[in-house]
């Protein structure tokens, strides 16, 4: 689940009045930005250099930002998702993902135990994720990399909650033989009726 950063709205307008006061936002946001842009992009100093122009682009137009339903985080993303479609159209080509590098910036709250399962679950997970469609990389990045929730991703993706559930659905279908067991505990929304019936406590995550 997406932890709570308080009254974002109000940190927004402070930030809009205050350039000082964006540090706020960067602190909250610059490692989850990184981890998205780094797993699009497979490469550690490209990702550091589109994160940057990320939160340098969202500083220099933060004054035209407005809540329309649109959270400040799902404007940052939909910032890095643009920039990251450029690289790629730069590049011409996709990148294998750089595993020395290192898979991720850790959370700062994560048991070594935990993050080293983690780091090997989403080391077998990358290989397959950077063979599917771009829509369904950002898809299961933001759910499994950052950790957002469907509404959450409908958001940043600018698509129904209803239409993400399809999706993630169909995309977990199609890779499950690949998987294996890291899929084993993931859930799958099953589709009846034209609808989804969620499997688990967390099936809308």
């Amino acid at each position: 689940m997406v932890e709570d950063f308080g009254d974002e709205p109000s940190l927004v307008r402070s930030a809009q009045a205050d350039r000082e006061a964006f540090g706020l936002l960067y602190e909250r946001y610059v490692e989850r930005i990184f981890n998205y842009v780094y797993y699009r992009t497979g490469n550690f100093h490209d990702a550091e250099d589109l994160t940057e122009r990320v939160f340098v682009r969202a500083l220099n137009h933060i004054g035209t930002y407005s809540d329309r339903g649109l959270p400040f985080s799902a404007w940052l993303y939909r910032i890095a998702h643009n920039l990251v479609a450029n690289w790629h159209r730069d590049n011409s080509r996709r990148k294998e993902i750089p595993l020395e590098d290192g898979l991720l910036i850790a959370r700062h709250d994560d048991h070594p135990e935990h993050e080293f399962l983690q780091s090997e679950e989403r080391e077998y997970l990358l290989r397959v994720i950077h063979s599917l469609p771009p829509d369904r990389q950002q898809l299961l990045i933001l759910k499994f990399v950052d950790d957002l929730s469907n509404a959450e991703i409908g958001q940043v993706m600018g698509r129904t909650e209803g239409a993400i559930k399809s999706l993630y659905h169909r995309t977990l279908l199609a890779i499950r033989d690949d998987l294996g067991p890291t899929l084993s505990s993931m859930p799958v929304e099953q589709e009846s009726n034209g609808g989804f019936d969620e499997q688990a406590e967390n099936s809308d995550r």
